[in-house]
């Protein structure tokens, strides 16, 4: 018997190691880098190199683990195309894991491959600064994979003290300090007002548990009780500020003014990223699970849950175009506009269907290039003049036109227009607005009807606010006067490094082929692909036997 339990331990094992692969690389890669400044002819390498080696490693067994499970040529894991649980159920394994797990390592790696050119960090900080970035990285799959409310906290926590630490990086720069103190203000109350929405629903009567799929499917029998309404109200909180959504994006625009661009860029993409992924695993699990045309299961999740998330990303979105029309500084300008896109993935999130979900992970594999792009524009021009304010680059075409002409491209995108990533990627939402609308008809919800076209003329009127801002930045690099002439001095011409060009170039290029060819991505995020076997899975443990019963509910 003991022979026996022993055997199933470390066949679970096995299994809970080949799914944690990429993870357990990162986390050697963060020991090794701390280890190796201590070896006397190390000491002096700059990390960079061995974060790029390690991460290009992870990304590529990360694509590896996608290939097997979403076309699998056998049975990796015993069952290849059905969600696993791994490490007693704390974690789960499906599609939609795989292809967050690449989305951030991806990024992770472009993110390192901008930090080498542009000089931050430098050698003597170099293997704390990519022991934080791997670090907060790790948090962030933790978040996109966690089955269970403690690993949801954990996952947070662990990607958010690492972020903390990378915007107050910029030693002797006070303002930096300031952000990095703001973050951990903001950041604590969020994490405490979280753990205690996660006490009133793994204590509840009626739940008892922290399991994910068991939760979901108690949760949606007892909407009416209050402290359920609460505890997933506080547990929105927790995710909504990772998120920067409106009322808890306070933290944004001063963390990345203070932070450097590439810290920015950083937090922009991959906190979005990991926090849309959390949010995406409660919302389908409550009930987004149909195709459209088959809502008859979803009773009053939808009734409850869709208004929330269209009223949050609204004004989510609202605020942020409307905040960004007033900046001068170009991160700042940044932050709100960051804060704008994060409302327009939640506005295809509040659909709760399969279609939103994947529209919302379209939108995202575009967003991580454009403002990714954007960024690396902002780090290489300040390395030009030493600037970040909107003002000091009134005709900077005429000293660096490469980067000019790369600014142009992301913001364009940034706004939607076509044939460029961001309209597509507007055109998904929209698209999924429109459908999830005359699904709601049909089915008899005039009231969730007429909300998802109002937020798709709220969506198409922001797109429309967010010209003006972006646009502004354009004129005043490309129509106005520079400092040199209205000061009457020669012109300095400054054109930027080769590597800077080619860099963004290569963004870019794939920001217009985004726009130009969408199947790919869109297949990759479709619900036949990373939403395939997206559902509430069963727990780990033998004796759960109501979790199965939870899942055909669900159903």
């Amino acid at each position: 018997m003991n022979f026996e339990l022993a055997s199933r331990l470390t066949s679970s094992l096995n299994t809970d190691f080949q799914a944690f692969l990429p993870e357990l690389v990162l986390c050697v890669s963060i020991v090794l880098m701390l280890l190796l400044r201590l070896i006397p002819r190390f000491d002096k390498l700059h990390m960079g190199w061995v974060a790029l080696t390690f991460s290009i490693g992870i990304c590529v067994l990360s694509c590896m683990q996608w290939k097997v499970n979403v076309f699998p040529d056998g049975p990796p894991m015993n069952n290849p195309s059905q969600t696993v649980t791994t490490f007693g159920g704390m974690l789960v394994f499906d599609n939609f894991t795989i292809f967050i797990k690449i989305f951030l390592y991806a990024f992770l790696t472009l993110v390192i491959v901008l930090t080498l050119m542009t000089g931050i960090p430098d050698k003597e900080d170099s293997a704390d600064f990519y022991c934080l970035l791997f670090g907060s990285t790790l948090g962030m799959v933790i978040m996109a994979s966690s089955n269970h409310l403690l690993m949801v906290f954990i996952g947070i926590e662990m990607a958010s003290l690492p972020s903390y630490a990378l915007a107050g990086f910029l030693k002797g720069r006070r303002q930096s300090s300031e952000a990095a103190l703001k973050y951990v203000v903001y950041g604590g109350g969020a994490s405490g007002v979280m753990l205690y929405g996660i006490s009133f629903i793994a204590g509840h009567k009626d739940i008892g548990t922290g399991l994910l799929p068991e939760v979901v499917n108690q949760v949606g029998h007892h909407l009416g009780d209050p402290l359920i309404l609460m505890g997933l109200l506080f547990i929105l909180v927790g995710i909504g500020f990772k998120l920067a959504t409106v009322p808890f994006h306070f933290w944004c625009p001063d963390v990345f003014e203070g932070a450097s661009a590439e810290v920015g860029a950083f937090l922009s993409v991959a906190s979005k990223g990991a926090a849309l992924a959390l949010l995406t695993r409660i919302i389908m699990g409550l009930g987004g699970l149909s195709e459209f045309g088959n809502a008859a299961h979803w009773g009053p999740v939808a009734d409850y849950f869709v208004p929330v998330l269209s009223i949050l990303a609204v004004a989510t979105t609202t605020f942020g175009n409307l905040a960004a029309y007033g900046q001068t500084n170009l991160k700042r300008l940044l932050a709100y506009s960051t804060i704008a896109h994060a409302g327009f993935m939640v506005m295809a999130l509040a659909t709760m269907t399969r279609d939103g979900a994947s529209a919302m992970l379209f939108y995202l594999g575009v967003y991580l290039f454009m403002n990714l792009g954007a960024f690396a524009v902002v780090a290489f021009m300040r390395n030009l003049t030493g600037q970040e304010d909107l003002s000091y680059y009134r005709g900077f075409v005429y000293r660096s036109p490469v980067l000019v002409i790369m600014l142009a491209i992301f913001l364009l995108s940034l706004l939607g227009i076509p044939p460029l990533g961001g309209f597509a990627a507007k055109f998904q939402v929209f698209a999924v607005l429109f459908d999830s609308g005359k699904m709601y008809e049909a089915h008899n919800k005039p009231g969730l009807a007429w909300t998802m076209y109002a937020v798709l003329v709220a969506g198409g009127i922001n797109t429309v606010i967010s010209l003006f801002y972006y646009v502004k930045v354009l004129k005043v690099m490309c129509l106005e006067k520079t400092l040199e002439e209205v000061e009457d001095r020669p012109i300095e011409e400054k054109p930027a490094p080769i590597a800077a060009r080619l860099f963004t170039a290569a963004i870019a290029g794939a920001v217009l082929g985004l726009g130009l060819f969408w199947t790919p991505l869109y297949d990759a995020s479709s619900a036949d692909q990373a939403l395939k076997s997206f559902r509430p899975v069963p727990a780990a443990e033998p004796k759960a036997a109501p979790v199965a019963n939870a899942k055909e509910g669900a159903r």
